[in-house]
This record gives structure tokens, C-alpha cells and sequence, in this order.
């Protein structure tokens, strides 16, 4: 390799960090035009994931800067349910082959490069009327910076409760309900009085009470957005499902 050629490629690993994919926009505000990265690519320096997706050929990607750059494109992704509750410790059993659990605020279709290497589910969910204008109770993953967004344990919750009749089987809702003892009540209120979801909601403050749950203790019902008088009714794959008020 000559001096020139180990310079260019020396400045190429700066830019790009070994496993973190990176976009031809990333690239060009870093004066890496497309037909050099096209250059890159067939001297074997970048590997081409997708059209306008790249990663250094070194190393496997990694994931929290995978996330990262999924969020730049679909708007409001982040990780939540089942698995936001897992990477938060709150978990009743470990999954064989876990999916990472996304959710966002519109329709998209996870690319082939993500889903090979980290399998995974996207769900278009909005349960929380302001998540339009800004998802509350969803941040960087331990605060990392550039770290993936993640549900706080609270709203972890009860994006998985809206699952229930749906992807999600109950049963294991009710177990993991037994791990949610010291969810903050302040979050869970605030949460609950923006919920669109009046399933979500009954559900919740029914299994806060039928395991005596602190948390379920200082809510108040009748400030919350639980419907009309009548029971709320859905067949499941585990049976009818009734939530009174």
C-alpha cells in the first residue's frame, strides 16, 4: 500500500469508527464525496450496507449507533416495551432469541442491514396525545450521548399493556406486573392522564390493585382518562377480556 493510500484510508478509519454505520450525508460533511465513497467501497475500505449506508469491513456493527442512526430517520423511534422493561431490569424471564421491541410515531419498514444483524419488531404506536409534539419519558439509554432512545420502566409498561389482545399475552404481562414495585408514581400518573389508550389505561390500575402495587395506591381513577361506565370488552387468544372501570 503506498504512503498516499495508507493517508486516505488512515483518514476514512477516523472518520468512521469501527462497527457504526454512517450515511453518505454523514460522509460528505466530512468532504467524502459519493463517488469516493464508491471508490472506498471497491478498494475495500467501507462496506456498503444499503444505498447510502456504510460501515467499515473490520468489524461487526454495532447496535446502540445502529439505533442511533434509526432514529434519525423514522421519527419518534425508540426502544420500548418488553424490551425497554428488560434493559431497565425489570424482566420475569429471559427470552431464548429476544427481539429488540421499537416503536415510532410513523409507518416504516426496518432495513434488511438492522434486522440481520439485531432481529427486531417495529410498531407504529401513539397511546400518548403529546407525543406529536415530544415523547415524554424517552431518553438516551442511560444518558449516554448519541445512545439509543429508550422508554423510562413507566411508559415501558404501559406500551407493553397496550399489546395485551393484541401481540402480547396477558399472562406474562401479570408476571411481569409482579416486578414493577418500585415504579414512580408521579411518572405513571402523568403518563396515564395523557393516555389515548382507554384499554391501556383500565388495564394498568386493574393489575396495580389486584397485586397491591404502592404505585397503584396513589393514583387516583377518577383523575385519569378510564371511559365511559361500561366495561371495556375484547376477545383474546386467551379469552374474553374484561376491564371495568
Amino acid at each position: 500500500m503506498t504512503t498516499t493510500n495508507r493517508s486516505k484510508l488512515s483518514n476514512l478509519f477516523a472518520l468512521v469508527p469501527s462497527g457504526v454505520p454512517v450515511t453518505s450525508e454523514d460522509l460528505g460533511r466530512e468532504g467524502v464525496s459519493a463517488d469516493l465513497a464508491v471508490h472506498y467501497v471497491r478498494a475495500g475500505w467501507l462496506r456498503r450496507l444499503a444505498r447510502g449506508v456504510f460501515v467499515r469491513p473490520d468489524a461487526p456493527l454495532q447496535r446502540d449507533p445502529s439505533l442511533w442512526l434509526l432514529q434519525r430517520l423514522v421519527p419518534g423511534l425508540h426502544v420500548g416495551g418488553k424490551t425497554a422493561l428488560d434493559w431497565h431490569g425489570v424482566r420475569h424471564y429471559v427470552s431464548q432469541e429476544p427481539k429488540l421491541q421499537l416503536y415510532g410515531l410513523r409507518s416504516a419498514k426496518l432495513p434488511e442491514w438492522f434486522t440481520d444483524a439485531f432481529p427486531a419488531e417495529y410498531h407504529r404506536k401513539q397511546i400518548f396525545g403529546s407525543d406529536a409534539i415530544g415523547m415524554k419519558h424517552v431518553r438516551p439509554f442511560e444518558g449516554r450521548p448519541n445512545g439509543p432512545n429508550v422508554s423510562a420502566p413507566e411508559r415501558a409498561f404501559l406500551e407493553l399493556l397496550s399489546e395485551v389482545g393484541v401481540r402480547q399475552p396477558l399472562a406474562e404481562v401479570r408476571e411481569l406486573a409482579e416486578s414493577t414495585y418500585g415504579f414512580r408514581a408521579s411518572v405513571l400518573g402523568e403518563l396515564l392522564g395523557d393516555c389515548t389508550s382507554v384499554k391501556t389505561v383500565r388495564l394498568c390500575l386493574q393489575l396495580g390493585h389486584e397485586q397491591a402495587l404502592p404505585w397503584a395506591k396513589k393514583l387516583d381513577p377518577a383523575r385519569l382518562p378510564t371511559g365511559s361506565d361500561r366495561p371495556w370488552v375484547s376477545q383474546t387468544n386467551e379469552g374474553l377480556l374484561v376491564l371495568k372501570k
